[in-house]
């Protein structure tokens, strides 16, 4: 299952999916996070020392690699020079899968044992000043598109995304590769902004949405949500006094978490898995191949030197029970 947090800068979504993510892991469910945020702060919410966080491999600096793994023997693709971030999979193409081990894992992921089980970390990586007037952030989270367009999934794995803040997220068709995408909303005119410009843009593509209320401190902001999003509002989040031990670098029990807040994750859990019910692998193929010719028409031709919409495989559709090819 691809789970996509998102939200507003300030409001609590990397504490959100970082609180998800050891939910699951303490669930013993095998889960792959990932840090796809410009400020990169997904891997110290998870305990980290930020020297460790820093120390991070970036998927941006390894897509050399992640191309050249994931092109395998398409005959579509004659070179990793002609792959941008939406290629999409073909016959002779490698996919991944969250419980194997391959050598996109082996160059970007980590490790991290958490007090009640444990998960793999990637992160897209930190916008540096070698990238200042060069560079767009968004060429480094194309090593997130590549990775997610080249995903198998199945129902009881999750991979969980903490997304760029705001409409950033629009800036390519990776809003559309998730299952179940939670928006982090404060109580504020501008936490409920964030979610009308995010439905907006969401509901031509049928991208699951659903609210996650954070900061509410009392029946007044609860209401504010409930007259603002109506049915799209799934759960709240209170203050934590257990979050903010974290933040201090005073971590405690995953289980001593708050009641209250360890209901809100069941919801936010039981969501997630009811949408795999609705899952649609042909209409996922479709779309990926969607914004992959945008972009071929828009920058990618001209910039490759090929017609990038011959990497189209127009018979291919991905899908759980697909052949993964291996390396020879």
């Amino acid at each position: 299952m691809k789970i996509a947090f998102v939200g507003k800068g300030g409001s609590g979504k990397t504490t959100l999916s970082s609180l998800f993510i050891r939910h699951l892991a303490a669930a013993r469910i095998p889960v792959i996070a990932v840090d796809a945020d410009i400020n990169q702060h997904l891997g110290v919410a998870l305990g980290m020392d930020e020297a460790e966080a820093a120390a991070l491999p970036a998927m941006g600096a390894q897509l050399p690699l992640i191309k050249d793994y994931l092109r395998g023997d398409n005959p579509r693709i004659p070179s990793t020079e002609t792959m941008i971030k939406t290629t999409p999979p073909g016959e002779g193409s490698r996919l991944l899968r969250v419980c194997e081990d391959n050598p996109v894992y082996d160059a970007c992921a980590r490790a991290l044992a958490l007090d009640d089980g444990a998960v793999r970390l990637l992160a897209t990586g930190p916008f540096t000043e070698s990238d200042l007037g060069v560079a767009c952030y968004h060429s480094k989270v194309g090593a997130v598109e590549l990775y997610l367009n080249h995903l198998v999934d199945g129902r009881r794995e999750y991979v969980v995304v903490d997304m760029t803040a705001g409409s950033d997220s629009f800036a390519s068709g990776m809003f559309t590769r998730f299952d179940m995408t939670f928006l982090v909303a404060e109580p504020t005119r501008k936490g409920i902004a964030v979610y009308r410009q995010y439905k907006e843009y969401a509901r031509d593509f049928g991208v699951p949405l659903k609210v996650v209320g954070n900061k509410v401190q009392g029946a007044d902001d609860l209401a504010f949500l409930r007259a603002e999003v109506g049915e799209d509002l799934l759960v709240c989040v209170g203050h934590s006094d257990w979050v903010r031990a974290v933040e201090k670098g005073r971590p405690a029990p995953f289980a001593l978490l708050e009641e209250a807040n360890r209901r809100a994750l069941e919801g936010l859990h039981d969501t997630a898995d009811a949408s795999y019910e609705r899952r649609d692998w042909e209409r996922y193929t479709r779309q990926m191949v969607h914004f992959h010719l945008k972009n071929a028409e828009s920058w990618g031709n001209a910039k490759t030197g090929a017609d990038l919409a011959a990497q189209v495989d127009p018979a291919f559709v991905l899908f759980e029970g697909v052949a993964t090819p291996q390396p020879a």
